[in-house]
């Protein structure tokens, strides 16, 4: 009996286990309208941030702030590159904790998307494939090729394993609610011709028999098999329509800025852009939207791919590269998503009627019996406002926008309306300084090291050989250096040594950038326009009667992301010629070439703060300028405050830079073209990545992040690698501050309670970075201000109470609304003129 009693309690507690999971665990399912989890239909707003791209330290701060714009999903990659650095050997910690990410998006109850490809292109280095391989013989990226194929799904499969060991797919419970296999190759199978078709076939089948209970997706792949589903990337996508009518409308990837590459302008998508197609695409009954990216993050070490991309992958997305939010882009977008989703019901359970309002003006309108109704009103002129008649109502619309009306009555926002408050940012330069420096002496001043790297080839060389080979096949990418050297024989009778004058040199190069020496002594530094087209450098060269050594470090920036056969793709040098000498054109093209992979100072671990102690570094009251093969070493303190911290490079040539051991990156301030910049940008019109161009003769990066958490309270060390001379002398550290925080909003502009349609009087909300409070008032006006943030001014109209209303309300807070009212303001004033608020605080 007592044996029964035993066996009935187990199964008790087994059936309790069952129920329990079951309960806790989500079903997700599709159909045309959207995803349907646990049997509800979603309407899901989703931000990418990729762990990588980041710091563990700063990743709850990220998902924080995205929850607070209004976001439901995070959304990331998986680098394989990054987990993977050579066969079988797999690495999970620091950047690359993927588990930790996606626990912590779990534990602030957001749900995920999964992107394991493993190929994602992203910008990224190789496009997150392994470099090895590449190598693997008889290996052919994304194609029906069995060696990619086995590598690929082993890959696959372990990620795969990882999340179900840590239940952190829906279907056991967990935030995962969509994976993806592939990456934008519609694009490229075409190029791939019958392999490619089949390809496409097998990574479906394959991620499906993962059985991980929630849908595949891929994007950009038209003839995805049923039941994966197709997804679009673009800056607009409301005219996308999924492969097969049974599957929802997902837009995997909107664009709100753009990325950066070294030498290139700075490209930024303006605010009222981003929201005019984020509810374009609802308004044509999409169901899952997502920023790409929401936060840009910084490729740190040399993970950023292309050629050129910048360390910075800021993106001028709605959080910035150092996790802050920006103003207005990330407010106004906040507002959208509260505004649909007090649309949510209706786009969801409803089919949309088109109604024609004009050429260019429509209204979709989700309605139903019931009397639940919500309409989009779009006027899809580029450049006039016009005014429509909707419903026996008139509305006005802005060029280029959308209205969304949650009860087919009232616009509680529209999209080049941006009442979001805007904020302007500096970088604050700081001494760099350390507390070791003897107390005697001006605290600025550091005690620096140096190690001259030596010109052409240290050690032993690597190989000879008549000619040139290609350098990433040299390489394999372990390091972006490569040398080439020979040597030059010259006649003291030639006749450019009696005439002063120099013999040139035209060197051809499949790409990227080098540096020219000869005896020693740089003569030159040449590079590529960031893409992968072969460049020229041409120029006179200094050579000596007798033998002159020529050396030629070639140099990667970064490697191929994407296109068909992307892996094959070269760099290095191919050609090089001397021109000026009495027997005519010297080809030193097949001459004998002895090669070094690598630098010494790499091999001898340098930027390592313990192996590095082992190094003859040089103590040196000062450091040189303008020398170049040179590295660096400063102990520094931590910067004062908690704000962001980036190392100013502005003053240093190119090179690589550490701090504390950890890999801040490539920097090269690289200045932009002079031409092809605008002043401010025009939202109207369809974007295109050139079409707001900034930075016009400035450095693409000057600033390069640092996060806090790599500091330690004092003795930090800061290494750096210096290719062709800069002044260490001029390198700061630069904390990220809010200069000036503004808002600016009429008194017709719509508003409305969160999550009700209850309407309200417009407000103007402020809100300081955290752990920071409103603490005066540079300006304040309600009436007819003028002017813009930093610049205000008060018009013919003016509320002198302003002031006085706003500090009563808003000081010493770090966040308030104020709502337009005769409450608050003299509303009396100026009869017949819409009136407005106009505001500019201090934040500290």
């Amino acid at each position: 009996m007592g044996s029964s009693v035993c066996t009935l309690f187990l199964l008790c507690i087994v059936w309790l286990y069952i129920l329990l999971f079951v309960e806790a665990a989500n079903n997700v399912t599709y159909d045309s309208k959207s995803l349907i989890i646990d049997g509800q239909r979603k309407l899901l707003i989703s931000a990418a941030i990729h762990y990588p791209r980041s710091v563990p330290a700063m990743w709850p701060g990220l998902v924080k702030t995205a929850k607070e714009g209004g976001v439901d999903v995070i959304e990331t990659y998986v680098f394989w590159n990054g987990h993977e650095p050579s066969p079988g050997n797999y690495y999970f910690g620091g950047r690359y904790d993927l588990p930790k990410f996606v626990k912590i998006v779990q534990d602030a109850g957001m749900l995920l998307i999964l992107r394991i490809g493993p190929f994602v292109a992203a910008e990224w280095n190789f496009g997150g494939i392994p470099v090895w391989l590449h190598y693997v013989p008889g290996t052919v990226f994304r194609t029906d090729n069995e060696p990619f194929k086995h590598y690929m799904q082993n890959f696959t499969t372990l990620i795969v394993n990882m999340m179900k060991k840590d239940k952190f797919f829906a279907s056991q419970g967990g935030p995962i609610i969509l994976a993806q296999v592939e990456n934008e190759y519609g694009y490229y199978e075409a190029a791939y011709g019958e392999g490619g078709k089949r390809y496409t076939q097998w990574a479906a089948k394959m991620a499906l028999s993962q059985n991980i209970g929630v849908p595949w997706i891929m994007c950009q792949q038209w003839d995805a098999p049923d039941p994966v589903i197709n997804t679009c990337n673009s800056f607009y996508c409301d005219d996308f329509k999924p492969s097969y009518p049974t599957m929802p409308k997902i837009w995997t990837e909107n664009w709100p800025g753009w990325f950066k590459t070294f030498g290139g302008r700075d490209p930024h998508r303006p605010a009222e852009d981003v929201a005019y197609a984020v509810a374009r695409f609802f308004q044509k009954g999409g169901s899952v939207h997502n920023y790409y990216m929401y936060h840009g993050g910084t490729n740190f070490g040399r993970t950023s791919g292309g050629p050129f991309i910048t360390t910075s992958y800021d993106y001028d997305a709605p959080v910035d590269e150092y996790g802050l939010p920006r103003f207005p882009k990330w407010g106004h977008l906040k507002e959208l998503h509260r505004a649909i989703k007090l649309c949510e019901r209706a786009l969801l359970n409803n089919k949309p009627t088109l109604v024609h309002l004009g050429p260019k003006q429509e209204a979709d309108v989700y309605d139903d019996q019931s009397g639940t109704c919500a309409a989009f009103i779009a006027n899809l002129d580029d450049k006039d406002e016009k005014t429509v008649q909707f419903r026996n109502v008139s509305y006005t619309l802005p060029a280029w926008s959308v209205s969304i009306l949650p009860d087919c009555k009232n616009v509680v926002f529209n999209t080049a309306k941006v009442k979001s408050q805007t904020s302007t940012v500096e970088m604050v330069p700081e001494l760099l300084q350390s507390s070791m420096v003897s107390p005697n002496k001006d605290l600025k001043a550091l005690n620096w090291e140096i190690y001259v790297e030596k010109v052409g080839i240290w050690g032993k060389p690597d190989f000879t050989i008549n000619g040139f080979v290609d350098h990433i096949n040299t390489t394999k990418d372990t390091t972006d250096y490569l040398w080439h050297t020979t040597s030059l024989f010259v006649d003291k009778n030639e006749e450019f040594l009696k005439k002063g004058s120099k013999p040139t040199l035209l060197i051809e190069s499949k790409g990227h950038a080098l540096h020219l020496f000869v005896n020693g002594i740089l003569q030159a530094s040449a590079s590529g326009n960031g893409t992968v087209s072969p460049f020229k450098f041409k120029g006179p060269v200094s050579l000596k009667a007798g033998k002159n050594e020529i050396a030629i470090l070639s140099m990667t920036v970064g490697l191929q992301n994407a296109g068909s056969f992307y892996e094959w793709v070269g760099a290095g040098v191919t050609n090089v010629t001397l021109k000026g000498l009495k027997h005519g054109t010297n080809d030193l093209s097949n001459a004998t070439w002895t090669y070094k992979i690598g630098l010494e100072g790499e091999h001898l671990s340098l930027y390592d703060v313990d192996a590095s102690k082992n190094a003859n570094w040089t103590k040196v009251s000062e450091p040189p300028k303008s020398q170049p093969l040179t590295w660096y070493k400063a102990v520094v303190d931590a910067p004062p405050g908690d704000e962001p911290v980036a190392l100013d490079m502005v003053h240093m040539g190119k090179g690589l830079a550490w701090l504390n051991g950890e890999q801040i990156g490539r920097y090269w301030p690289r200045k932009a073209p002079s031409d092809k910049c605008v002043k401010t940008c025009d939202y109207r019109g369809k974007f295109n990545p050139d079409k707001c161009n900034m930075g016009c003769g400035q450095p693409t990066q000057r600033w390069y992040h640092v996060p806090r958490s790599w500091f330690k309270p004092s003795g930090n060390v800061l290494v750096m690698f210096e290719e062709k001379g800069g002044d260490p002398t001029q390198i700061r550290f630069s904390r990220r501050k809010l200069s000036a925080l503004c808002a600016h909003v009429a008194e017709d502009h719509p508003s409305f309670v969160t999550n009700s349609l209850q309407k309200s009087k417009a407000n103007l909300e402020l809100k300081c970075p955290m752990d920071t409070q409103i603490s005066a008032f540079k300006f304040a006006s309600y009436g007819t201000p003028t002017g813009t943030c930093q610049s205000f001014a008060v018009g013919d109209c003016h509320d002198p109470n302003s002031t006085a209303i706003l500090e009563k309300q808003c000081l010493n807070k770090n966040e308030c609304t104020v709502e337009l009212t005769k409450e608050n303001f003299k509303t009396e004033l100026c009869p017949g003129i819409t009136k407005k608020l106009a505001v500019e605080v201090t934040c500290s």
